[in-house]
């Protein structure tokens, strides 16, 4: 009887150690590569956007709202880059930087610099097919910003372009959405 019980103990430890090491192992699995959307037309992307919601970045610390970005094409093919946000005492805070495309990546990846030598990664991961809203991301899924053409994006826009952050593996637990007025 003693053995008995002895057994059914080994085996249940065996059995403990290979689910524990079933789940460990699913949880280090890594979530798929981002993917960008399949080409941007950048004549149609280019022009005002209003943000309304990110994932925190450490250069909008000082922004409570209206962030906008606004692109426009340069003759050397680069693109201008001029963001601007309410600060808390009422001012408007600007950046202006540059944004190369990266080849072969039909605009849809953009490196950003607004300090040189430092870019960063601007991939377009979500877009309408009207280009009423579009999602951007960095591949390591530690930044996010959802973009409209309006202040405001309707419901069933916003939850589309949330859907395409979602299935990139994008999780919204620091999602901040942007007060614009």
């Amino acid at each position: 009887m003693l053995r008995n019980a002895v057994r059914r103990a080994r085996l249940c430890a065996h059995a403990c150690l290979a689910l524990a090491g079933a789940t460990l192992g699913a949880a280090a699995v890594a979530a798929p590569p981002v993917q960008t959307v399949p080409a941007v037309d950048l004549s149609r992307y280019v022009g005002k956007w209003y943000e309304i919601a990110n994932f925190p970045m450490f250069f909008q610390r000082q922004c409570v709202g209206d962030t906008t970005a606004e692109y426009a094409a340069n003759p050397d093919k680069t693109v201008s880059v001029t963001n601007r946000c309410r600060t808390k005492d009422g001012s408007i805070d600007s950046a202006h930087g540059t944004a190369t495309v990266v080849e072969g990546s039909n605009n849809t990846k953009l490196e950003v610099s607004f300090f040189k030598p430092f870019k960063g990664d601007y991939w377009v991961i979500g877009l309408d097919p009207e280009y009423r809203w579009a999602v951007i991301g960095t591949p390591d899924r530690k930044y996010l910003w959802i973009l409209s053409r309006s202040p405001q994006l309707p419901k069933d826009q916003l939850d589309l372009a949330l859907k395409a952050a979602s299935d990139q593996g994008y999780t919204f637990e620091e999602l901040r959405y942007t007060p614009q007025q």
